[in-house]
């Protein structure tokens, strides 16, 4: 499977973070005056108060703005840092990329003092995108083996409180489901490449589904079979925000 130090280096351009779900996510961080990020990527949603970042993949490093917080090279599941190294915790759409689960969500709960917060996608919900079931269901069945049941996530945590993360019309952050009301988008190989489920996934069996999509959109089918979600403001796509208080 393809790593972040060769699907990462588009990230800064088409992972840009969106200030509403960044809100979302400073307001469950509450008065934590110290953050941990983990599995930081390019420090997308990163408040003021992060001390820093842990991160394996070196590209995605080397992608972080001036005056980001310094980043560990370090990989979730082993952590170099004393107990209680911070407030808070953090871990952003990373979960289902870990090989040890376990062990990654023992490395928040021991360096967080007060609060782990985790953004995540329930597979259940997310499997059901138009994208995924009409167009890829072969590569929604391959990214399954890795995702994580939310309440699994939330046993592991101990107990959380879960949140309903909805995905705005014009998101910036282009994560999976943000082009939802615009399907084009996931014809631009450079959005793709910015996705992790077509960077790990095959062009054998990516292109029948996109070819697909082209043509429906092409032919107003897509419109036609999705007129439902042309006005919508936002959809709830299956993302959570999982917040546990230590």
């Amino acid at each position: 499977m393809a790593t972040y130090d060769t699907i990462g280096a588009t990230y800064a351009d088409t992972r840009r973070p969106d200030p509403r779900i960044a809100a979302t996510i400073h307001q469950a961080l509450g008065n934590a005056a110290s953050v941990i990020n983990v599995g930081a990527g390019t420090g997308s949603y990163e408040p003021p108060q992060t001390v820093l970042a842990v991160e394996p993949s070196a590209v995605m490093i080397a992608q972080r703005p001036a005056g980001s917080a310094p980043a560990l090279e370090a990989a979730a599941e082993s952590i170099p840092l004393a107990d209680n190294s911070a407030d808070a915790a953090m871990a952003l759409l990373t979960v289902h990329h870990w090989s040890d689960l376990e062990a990654g969500i023992g490395e928040l709960r021991r360096i967080a003092r007060q609060r782990i917060v985790i953004l995540t996608f329930d597979p259940d919900i997310n499997r059901r995108f138009w994208l995924l079931e009409e167009y890829l269901p072969e590569a929604a069945a391959l990214d399954g083996t890795r995702a994580v049941a939310v309440e699994q996530l939330a046993t592991l945590l101990g107990g959380a409180r879960i949140e309903t993360v909805p995905v705005p019309h014009d998101c910036t952050d282009g994560f999976l489901a943000a082009f939802w009301r615009r399907p084009e988008a996931y014809l631009d190989p450079e959005v793709r490449a910015g996705i992790s489920l077509f960077a790990q996934t095959s062009e054998k069996v990516l292109q029948p589904g996109l070819a697909r999509l082209s043509d429906d959109l092409s032919c107003g089918r897509w419109h036609q079979r999705h007129a439902d979600l042309l006005h919508r403001e936002a959809l709830d796509a299956g993302y959570r925000l999982l917040l546990a208080d230590l």
